[in-house]
């Protein structure tokens, strides 16, 4: 996700909260008339975004954390609905995601207005309460990815320790390792760079994230990879972890879940229209966005497919629910330390990315009902002694609303620091109404389909098919969640 992207996502929050779209970019970036040489047809810069760099984007911001999971979930439902089920999902991706695209502009598709953010665009297709609805999903989904990065992060710290154990005292020795710790130090982390205002819009963060991404995912294929060649057979069953294993409940809810996990692992729809904002016209910008996300989609499935079936063959019916840190891997140490090292680095920064369009709606959100108060509205100007930069601007309610969100998260990950289930859960809740209900219904008005005809009702049909599964998926991670909180002592995690 690039620096101009991020700064529309963060903006569509700030559209929200009610400002007014001017302000969006610098002045500068405007041009007096219409388009030219050097401006588009909005009066911004000329955009210069291509096919290859909008597949780049969405395989930047697809390839992340929830690949560690793929190879738990393909266990879960087999050999046979394993690669299936992520074909499947693959494919809705990819067919939604055009559906998506072609709502970039109202009207006509060619020269019709431009929707700068995901919300912006169901707020001129849908409008009215739809609007309120896509925003606190979308919210309620960036509190959940926050709980979710503090304990990967946490876990992955923990495994960087425990490795280190294992190799001086040997695999036998239990290192048991205690993760609240580890989560405190995350939040402290994350309580210092919340503080920074526009942490969101420094250009190098997509590349630093998109290069731990790639790194702890090749590892974990690698590893795959030379596991079964070690083994020297593939392991696993064609219908997944077996009775006996798991009791048939279990297997019901856990394949379930599945599910949830293999839905949060393509979720990317809501940068969608910010990446397709930074493409340049001719050839319409809905043409070469279906083509970038063919070949983005197309390649984070195989890679998919490689790490989920690689996994499974490797460990079958034990495979990790995480796989860098469920220790089916031992050796060589220093290689899984790398790994996890990257997985916290990239964490590190994505807790701040996807936080900050929280940030600033609910810090709009309280200057526009509370112009007056200072403590909302002022800032003090810091002088940092070091390097000559500017000031820091200190503001107290961004201090103490920041702080008080990260140590909420952070409390919340001590009391579920359950990996599986908190993936599953985000996957259930963002997968149906982001990925699928709202783009189908911005394209059918868009393209004025009318009801009951053969293509609204196979919309229709695809819509509930994808709630059904999405309520499986959550019925599944729920379930997840209580039968793990039967055993488990608070802020007493043990790994």
């Amino acid at each position: 996700m690039d620096k101009r992207s991020l700064t529309k996502l963060n903006m569509g929050a700030e559209n929200a909260a009610g400002k007014p779209q001017q302000g969006f970019e610098l002045a500068g970036d405007f041009a007096p008339h219409g388009p030219s040489k050097c401006f588009d047809d909005d009066g911004r810069l000329k955009r210069s975004g291509t096919v290859w760099t909008a597949s780049a984007h969405i395989i930047t911001a697809v390839i992340g954390s929830g690949v560690l999971s793929l190879a738990w979930a393909t266990a879960q439902l087999g050999w046979i609905a394993g690669p299936t089920v992520l074909f499947l999902f693959s494919f809705v991706t990819y067919y939604t995601s055009c559906l998506l695209a072609a709502c970039y502009r109202s009207g006509d598709p060619v020269t019709g207005k431009r929707n700068y953010t995901y919300m912006e665009a169901v707020q001129n297709n849908l409008g009215g309460f739809q609007v309120k609805i896509c925003g606190f999903i979308q919210y309620f989904n960036l509190v959940g990815v926050a709980i979710g990065y503090t304990i990967a992060a946490s876990i992955s710290m923990i495994a960087v320790k425990r490795s280190t154990c294992f190799h001086e005292k040997g695999h036998k020795n239990p290192c048991k390792v205690d993760g609240t710790p580890y989560m405190v130090m995350f939040g402290v982390v994350e309580i210092f760079l919340s503080q920074i205002p526009d942490f969101d819009q420094i250009s190098w963060l997509s590349m630093v994230a998109a290069v731990m991404s790639f790194t702890y995912s090749s590892i974990g294929l690698g590893l795959g990879i030379s596991k079964v060649a070690e083994n020297r057979k593939i392991k696993g069953s064609l219908t997944g972890i077996s009775i006996g294993t798991v009791t048939q409940t279990q297997k019901i809810w856990q394949s379930f879940q599945a599910l949830g996990a293999i839905a949060f692992a393509y979720s990317y729809s809501l940068i969608l229209i910010e990446i397709q904002d930074t493409l340049k016209s001719p050839p319409a910008e809905h043409k070469t966005m279906k083509r970038a996300t063919l070949i983005s989609v197309a390649t984070t499935t195989l890679f998919y497919m490689f790490c989920g079936c690689f996994g499974y063959a490797a460990f079958g019916d034990s495979a990790p629910g995480n796989l860098l840190t469920g220790f089916g891997f031992y050796n060589p140490y220093w290689l899984l330390d790398i790994a996890n090292a990257a997985i916290v680095i990239h964490l590190v920064g994505a807790y701040q990315v996807y936080c900050q369009p929280l940030f600033a709606f609910v810090e709009n959100t309280a200057a526009k009902y509370f112009p007056e108060s200072k403590f909302i509205n002022n800032t003090i100007d810091v002088p940092i002694p070091i390097g000559g930069y500017q000031p820091y601007k200190l503001n107290f309610f961004r201090l103490v609303w920041r702080t008080v969100f990260v140590c909420l998260t952070t409390v919340i990950a001590m009391l579920m620091p359950f990996f599986n289930d908190v993936v599953g859960i985000l996957g259930a809740f963002g997968f149906w109404p982001l990925t699928v209900y709202f783009p189908v219904e911005m394209y059918i008005v868009q393209k004025k389909i009318p009801k009951w005809s053969t293509r609204w009702i196979s919309l229709q049909i695809l819509s509930v098919a994808c709630l059904i599964i999405s309520i499986c998926a959550a019925a599944g991670s729920f379930a997840g969640v209580v039968h793990d909180l039967k055993i488990y002592q608070p802020f007493k995690t043990m790994y």
